[in-house]
C-alpha cells in the first residue's frame, strides 16, 4: 500500500492510476478523525510571494485603566481572536493567541506589580471597521486580569500566592478597598493601529496579523481569516467542512484549517474568478470580505451548490477525486469542483460513469497536468486549468 504521507512532485501527473469503476467505489462511510490520516496537500501557493501593496495606516497610543480593560473584554469591545473557534481556549491548545501559557506564579506577579504601582508592558490592539479592537499582543496580561476579576483561573479560585505578604490569600473581591481602587485605576498603555486606506477592505490588518504576531507559531491564512471574520461566511464554511461527502473527498479534518480554505477557494473561484488576481490568499480575503455577510450569494445558494457538488464527486470518485500519488492537489480540487458545479448550474446532471470518464480524460491531459503542477496561483494558470476542467466535464 502506498504511504499516504509521501509525495514526489517530480512525478506529478506522470504515473497516474486508472480511475476505479463505479462498482468498485464504496459509498462514503463516516469515520472518526482518529481512523483517517490527515492528507498531504500539494499546494504551491502556500509559498507564493505576495505582491507588494501600499497602505495608509494610523498608529496611536491610548492609556486604559485596568477596570476599563476588563469591562471592555467582558463586552467584547476588546477581544482575543481564536484562530479556530472550534478549539477551546486553554493552556494545552497550540497556536498563536489560543494559548494561555502563563504559570500561576506569573499571573500572581503581574497582579502584584500592578498593586505595587510598578510599570508593566503595554499591549497592541488592532481597530476594526466596526470599532472593536483585536488583541495582537498582550493576551497573557489581559487574560490574567480577566481571570483575577472573575475570581477563577483554570477552573480554580484565583487566590494570590506568590506576592507581597499583605496580598497573600486575597482574591479581587477580598482586597482592601484601597488596594482594589489602586488596581482598578492602574494604567496599561495600548498601541492601537487602524487601516485608513484602502477603505473597502482590511487587507493590511490581515498582513499585520501574518507578520507581527509574537506567538512564535506561523499562522496559516485560514487561521487568520477565522480570527478576522468571526461572523457570516467563515463560520458558515466551518459548518460545511463537517459535510460527510466532503470529508470522504478530503480526509481527516485539518488542524490548520486547510480543508476550510479549500471550500472558500471553491466558492471564490466559482463566483468571482473573473476578478482573480494573485496572490491567491489576497483574492480569498477579498471574496471573504465582499461576501462576508452573504451580500453576493445567500447561504441557501452556497449550501445547495456545495452539497450537490461534493455528493456527486464522493459517490463517483471517492477519495481519489483530487489526488495524485496519494497527495491531495489543491489546484485539481478547485478546478474539478468548479467544473462540476458549473455543469449542475446549467442543469447538466452527470452520472457516475460520466464523472469517471471526464475525470480520467482530465488527468490524461498534459496541458492540464502542467497547469496544476507549478505556479498554480498565476492568473493565466488558474483560469486555464478551470477552463480545461469545465470543457472536459461538459463534453461527456
Amino acid at each position: 500500500m502506498t504511504d499516504p504521507r509521501t509525495f514526489d512532485p517530480d512525478l506529478l501527473g506522470y504515473s497516474l492510476p486508472a480511475p476505479a469503476p463505479a462498482s468498485a467505489i464504496a459509498a462514503p462511510v463516516a469515520q472518526s478523525d482518529e481512523a483517517v490520516p490527515e492528507p498531504t496537500v500539494f499546494d504551491p501557493i502556500d509559498d507564493e510571494q505576495e505582491v507588494p501593496s501600499h497602505y495608509s495606516i494610523t498608529a496611536y497610543g491610548a492609556d486604559y485603566p485596568v477596570d476599563g480593560l476588563v469591562k471592555r473584554l467582558g463586552s467584547g469591545d476588546i477581544f482575543v481572536p481564536s484562530f479556530d473557534p472550534e478549539t477551546p481556549v486553554d493552556d494545552e491548545t497550540p497556536g498563536f493567541q489560543r494559548r494561555f501559557v502563563w504559570l500561576k506564579a506569573q499571573c500572581d506577579r503581574f497582579i502584584d506589580s500592578l498593586l505595587l504601582g510598578f510599570p508593566v508592558p503595554g499591549i497592541f490592539l488592532v481597530k476594526q471597521n466596526d470599532g472593536r479592537h483585536i488583541v495582537l499582543d498582550g493576551q497573557q496580561r489581559l487574560k490574567t486580569l480577566e481571570a483575577f476579576y472573575k475570581g477563577v483561573i483554570r477552573g480554580k479560585e484565583f487566590v494570590l500566592e506568590r506576592v507581597q505578604e499583605k496580598y497573600r490569600g486575597r482574591t479581587y473581591a477580598t482586597l482592601d478597598a484601597e488596594d482594589r481602587r489602586r488596581l482598578d485605576d492602574s494604567i496599561i498603555h495600548a498601541t492601537i493601529i487602524r487601516q485608513d486606506e484602502p477603505t473597502d477592505d482590511q487587507s493590511s490588518i490581515y498582513l499585520i496579523f501574518e507578520r507581527l504576531n509574537t506567538g512564535g507559531t506561523t499562522l496559516q491564512p485560514q487561521e487568520i481569516r477565522a480570527a478576522l471574520f468571526q461572523h457570516g461566511l467563515i463560520p458558515f464554511i466551518r459548518g460545511l467542512n463537517a459535510n460527510e461527502n466532503w470529508r470522504a473527498l478530503y480526509g481527516r479534518t485539518s488542524p490548520r484549517l486547510k480543508d476550510q480554505e479549500l471550500i472558500l477557494r471553491f466558492f471564490a473561484l466559482l463566483y468571482m474568478r473573473a476578478e482573480y488576481k494573485r496572490p491567491m490568499k489576497d483574492f480569498l480575503n477579498r471574496y471573504a470580505e465582499s461576501n462576508g455577510r452573504f451580500q453576493l450569494q445567500s447561504q441557501a445558494q452556497m449550501t445547495g451548490v456545495f452539497e450537490a457538488t461534493v455528493q456527486s464527486l464522493a459517490a463517483a470518485l471517492g477519495p481519489t477525486a483530487f489526488r495524485f500519488n496519494s497527495a491531495l492537489n489543491a489546484a485539481v480540487a478547485d478546478s474539478i469542483m468548479v467544473a462540476v458545479a458549473e455543469c449542475a448550474s446549467r442543469g447538466e446532471v452527470l452520472t457516475a460513469a460520466q464523472l469517471q470518464s471526464a475525470h480520467a480524460s482530465l488527468l490524461a491531459d498534459e496541458s492540464y497536468l502542467d497547469q496544476v503542477s507549478r505556479s498554480t496561483a498565476d492568473e493565466d494558470r488558474v483560469l486555464s486549468r478551470i477552463a480545461i476542467a469545465v470543457k472536459k466535464f461538459t463534453a461527456v
